[in-house]
């Protein structure tokens, strides 16, 4: 891939961001006035654009930046995440996606300058992200409908309907989702539901709070099994999503570990933040290698160690 050289006085090393370009022309937009803030700040800026799944592991992992920026959705930060295991560079998010969850996790917001002030800024933090297969993930695996309904998404709707898109997925997999039952073993104790969920951060879909004792910096990860199959099951999930009440929700059960095994239907898809990785069986722990990840220097408070 070509790779695109803005350069500006003021820092030696050239900040590089990885744009995952499917987007439309107006996150287009929104992602030059990213790169026209640094320079204003005084930062140089290397641009890279991806060409197809992997390239921005692939960027990351070659790089010699001090500073990588993942400007895309969930799925690019995951990618850059991945290329940045055993590197000291900070990982910093332009969110350019339909969900753009870790600006919400970290309350980033989706203003180009304020991503831009972040970057620039020395504010970060250290993250044990959650390995799975191998493979880490900074806000969520799922497994079951979940994992299912992201499958499904169709990638021309997601481009032109957003969300919406993931609610007509949703609905073509409650036609035929057969609820199986999935063995979970957290630290060495085992479960079952009908779908599961593993979260390191606290949101899911956008602001919605999934697991309240989730974050970033937390010493455990979240395992949320929900225990109830069926159509009904599905909208009272969603519907406590919503409220912020899927903590309390009947049919869900959270609990906290650090090494999870799922087992399933041979075959059965696995997402990590919003993307497909992979089937069952799932090996879960937590990435001894810490991240640096550049965030506000105002941010959530359920996301500070505590």
């Amino acid at each position: 891939m070509k790779e695109t050289l803005f350069f500006h006085c003021g820092f030696p090393m050239p900040t590089l961001i990885i744009h995952n370009p499917t987007a439309g022309r107006s996150r287009r937009r929104r992602l030059d006035a990213f790169i026209d803030r640094l320079g204003r700040l005084g930062m140089a800026t290397s641009l890279r654009q991806t060409g197809k799944a992997g390239d921005a592991t692939i960027f990351a992992a070659g790089s010699t930046a001090g500073t990588v920026v993942a400007a895309g959705g969930d799925g690019t930060m995951n990618e850059v995440a991945n290329g940045l295991a055993g590197s000291d560079a900070r990982l910093a998010f332009m969110p350019l996606g339909t969900a753009n969850v870790l600006a919400w996790e970290i309350g980033l917001g989706s203003s180009p300058e304020r991503a831009a002030a972040v970057v620039a800024g020395d504010v970060e933090i250290s993250v044990h992200a959650g390995l799975a297969n191998g493979r880490r993930f900074l806000l969520m695996a799922g497994i079951g409908f979940d994992a299912w309904t992201v499958r499904a998404v169709d990638l021309r709707q997601k481009r032109l309907l957003g969300p919406l898109a993931y609610v007509i997925a949703m609905v073509r997999v409650l036609r035929r989702f057969p609820f199986p039952d999935y063995r979970v073993t957290v630290d060495g104790v085992a479960h079952a539901a009908c779908s599961v969920i593993v979260c390191r951060g606290r949101c899911y879909g956008g602001p919605f709070v999934l697991a309240p004792a989730a974050g970033l910096e937390a010493g455990l990860l979240q395992v949320l099994l929900f225990e109830r199959g069926g159509v009904g099951a599905v909208i009272r999930f969603g519907l406590a999503l919503l409220t912020g009440r899927m903590a309390t929700a009947s049919g869900v059960r959270i609990i906290a570990g650090r090494e999870i095994r799922i087992e399933g239907p041979a075959g059965d898809p696995v997402q990590l933040d919003g993307d497909l990785a992979g089937t069952l069986p799932l090996d879960i722990a937590i990435d001894e290698r810490p991240l640096r990840l550049a965030v506000p220097a105002q941010r959530p408070a359920g996301n500070r160690r505590g």
